[in-house]
């Protein structure tokens, strides 16, 4: 495992290892969606990653896809990310906050009756959402206006600005997994026509300059971007996922980010395809991927330079200590997905550390 246990460079920032923890949605946000010593206990816990990427993160106020997420758009919200900034890196761990606008993933019944928005009036059909009155289907969301799109943009930077208040080490843009700015990046999705809408460079133009007003306040090697354009999740899809995955390569090179956040493949295996390779060929800066990573095949694709780091997704969720575990050639603890998003801490904070 020498390649994945060597250090990496991202823009100022250096980590000690490759195994970085990919954002996870857990859940367990207390009112106001406000971060509480719970959350930074969990993501102390995980301090040894060589970068934790902070679960998705409401920038907006009224946009909640989920029951207890978080937010950073409220002084007792960024008063709690310190309080789990300030536990990471009292560990020595190195934490960036996903900033991220859930579109048509919103429902009115998590936002005061609020209708969600997006960049069409196309509605989640494949999935339902999760509420406490159970399963419900998703709304129709509000075609977005092009005049409110600066309000959106405006709404990143400042959670940029409390972001970087709370003590992040940097940011991630999340464009992907069919929230707002995905839904404007994909053409099934995405059925507007002017500034916004059409060739790949409108579809992208929101994304752009989210990344432009973000990077004004990280600066380009603390701003990193995770897209997805493969995955059919929320249903989503796009007529030529490859073509767009090596034009956002291109567009994403002169921003020297961080680093390039790539969903290898399709959770429901609808679409097919080798976003890596279109993304490799294309984008020099660090590539970093997710999605089904044994430790074996993360340190191989390290070594060959086809990727620089790994985001491991749910072996985090029951493993801590995972980066040790994987060194040592360690059996993993097997997470319970019944606890995936329930409130307290069983199926979060308790999960031991090994003890050899």
């Amino acid at each position: 495992m020498k390649s994945l246990f060597s250090p990496l460079t991202l823009g100022s920032l250096e980590l000690p290892n490759r195994v970085l923890m990919a954002p996870l949605t857990r859940c367990r946000a207390e009112a106001g969606h406000v971060p509480g010593k719970l959350m930074a206990e969990y993501y102390a816990q995980r301090s040894s990653a060589g970068l934790i990427i902070a679960e998705a993160t409401m920038v907006m106020e009224g946009n909640s896809a989920f029951y207890a997420e978080p937010g950073i758009y409220s002084q007792e919200q960024i008063a709690g990310w310190r309080g789990v900034t300030d536990a990471v890196h009292g560990k020595d761990g190195r934490i960036f906050l996903q900033l991220w606008h859930g579109g048509r993933a919103c429902h009115s019944l998590f936002n005061n009756g609020a209708q969600p928005v997006a960049p069409s009036a196309i509605a989640i059909t494949n999935d339902e959402v999760t509420t406490p009155d159970g399963k419900k289907p998703y709304d129709v969301p509000r075609e977005l206006s092009d005049e409110e799109l600066p309000g959106i943009i405006e709404g990143f930077r400042i959670a940029a600005m409390n972001a970087k208040t709370a003590g992040f080490d940097g940011v991630e843009i999340h464009a992907a997994n069919g929230y707002l700015l995905d839904e404007f990046l994909r053409n099934g999705s995405n059925k507007r026509t002017g500034a916004y809408g059409g060739p790949i460079k409108c579809r992208a133009r929101l994304l752009l300059e989210v990344l432009e007003a973000v990077a004004g306040v990280f600066g380009g090697g603390r701003t990193a971007v995770r897209i997805s354009p493969l995955n059919s999740f929320n249903s989503m899809s796009d007529s030529d996922p490859i073509g767009l995955a090596t034009w956002l390569a291109h567009a994403l090179e002169p921003f020297s980010l961080s680093y390039l956040h790539v969903m290898r493949a399709d959770l429901l295996g609808m679409q097919q395809g080798d976003v890596l390779a279109a993304v490799r060929s294309n984008y020099s800066g660090n590539l970093v991927a997710n999605m089904a990573y044994s430790p074996e095949e993360a340190d191989e694709s390290i070594s060959s330079g086809i990727i620089d780091a790994v985001a491991f997704g749910t072996a985090f969720l029951a493993n801590p200590d995972l980066p040790w575990r994987i060194s040592k050639k360690a059996p993993l603890n097997a997470p319970d997905p019944a606890t995936f998003y329930t409130p307290g801490p069983v199926g979060y904070t308790d999960y031991p550390p090994l003890e050899l």
